[in-house]
């Protein structure tokens, strides 16, 4: 913790002045009560109750006092606050895989339950955007707060063939940043010379200076796939690309990791989760890989990730916390004394 106006922290020397003070106007007070003839007034006189209970208002308001110095001095500290302006991406495999009925009552429903879930519990100035991803990735849904949207675009999704993890990620980060040309097409043919594509109306990808990963506190992604990358973007790749922009791309995990064969229009095809890979793109990222066996396990898994968003560690100047502490102390402090011996201190 640190003080915007340390030099009020001197003023903390007055606090011992005040305890002597205290305690010579005791010992003032028992001299003068030897005086009286009267036991009575003289017990009446040092206080009238028992113990060292006549000293807790006192020191009450000492405290309270400290803590009103300690606010004029500004303190400052790292606390969790809620973000003021922050976009989360849920970038879903609905890939054919997805069907398979190992988690309740299959991979794709349970992981739209606990999406809709998700979003129901963000505040409501958390923009969301959705991305589906199979064989390729595109836009379900802008990033929004309308939550009835959102949900509507969850509810569209259709499965397909392949899976393209990194082709998600790109769409993810193009749509972060609509103005920083990031194009998929490009990417995905290593074709990265300044200006080049071969749609002449497509804007080209902007040169930018390098971050921390999970240095940008507005955004994040949220991807969830049941199986490994077939097709598309390498999504290491892609998640370099994440990580030189700040951007926290948070791995879930979603189905068997031993490999299981789905039936799907006729074929088969047998499925494994690639942990290696979702763990090395959250890793990158300075973001987390999750894994969820189960529905109720996804759900967890989303409330986890809804505490991580929606707050954010900043430097903030807490004087009031002090100053509020300090009035609760005075009044704790005033009204055990009136309780005590009828007097205010």
């Amino acid at each position: 913790m640190q003080f915007l106006w340390p030099q009020f922290l001197w003023l903390l020397l007055a606090l011992p002045l005040l305890v002597g003070l205290y305690l010579l106007l005791l010992r003032r007070k028992r001299k003068m009560a030897v005086r009286y003839a009267s036991l009575s007034i003289v017990k009446e006189a040092l206080g009238g109750g028992p113990g060292l209970r006549r000293h807790v208002p006192p020191a009450l308001f000492l405290l309270a006092l400290a803590l009103l110095l300690l606010a004029a001095a500004r303190p400052v500290a790292v606390v969790r606050l809620p973000t003021n302006e922050q976009t989360i991406i849920l970038a879903m495999d609905v890939s054919g895989s997805m069907r398979a009925t190992d988690v309740q009552p299959n991979r794709l429903v349970a992981a739209q339950n606990a999406a809709k879930a998700f979003i129901a519990e963000l505040p409501r100035n958390v923009k969301v955007g959705i991305v589906a991803f199979a064989g390729s990735a595109q836009v379900a849904q802008l990033p929004t707060t309308n939550h009835e949207d959102l949900v509507t675009a969850i509810d569209r999704f259709q499965l397909q063939r392949a899976t393209a993890t990194g082709n998600a990620i790109v769409i993810s980060l193009a749509t972060l940043f609509p103005d920083a040309g990031i194009d998929l097409e490009t990417v995905e043919g290593g074709r990265r010379m300044r200006g080049f594509s071969l749609d002449p109306d497509r804007k080209p990808m902007k040169e930018f200076t390098p971050v921390a990963p999970g240095s940008y506190p507005s955004a994040a992604i949220i991807m969830l796939t049941d199986g490994q990358r077939t097709t598309g973007v390498d999504p290491l790749e892609a998640a370099k690309m994440a990580a030189d922009r700040g951007v926290r791309v948070y791995t879930v995990g979603i189905g068997t990791v031993e490999g299981e064969t789905i039936a799907f229009e006729g074929w088969s095809m047998r499925v494994r989760l690639d942990e290696e890979t979702l763990k090395a793109i959250a890793q990158k990222t300075s973001a987390e890989y999750f894994y969820a066996g189960t529905a109720e396990d996804l759900h967890k898994v989303y409330r986890s990730l809804s505490s991580k968003l929606t707050v954010e560690k900043k430097e903030t100047e807490i004087s009031a916390l002090f100053a509020l502490a300090a009035a609760v102390l005075m009044l704790v402090a005033g009204g055990l004394s009136l309780l005590w011996f009828n007097r205010i201190l």
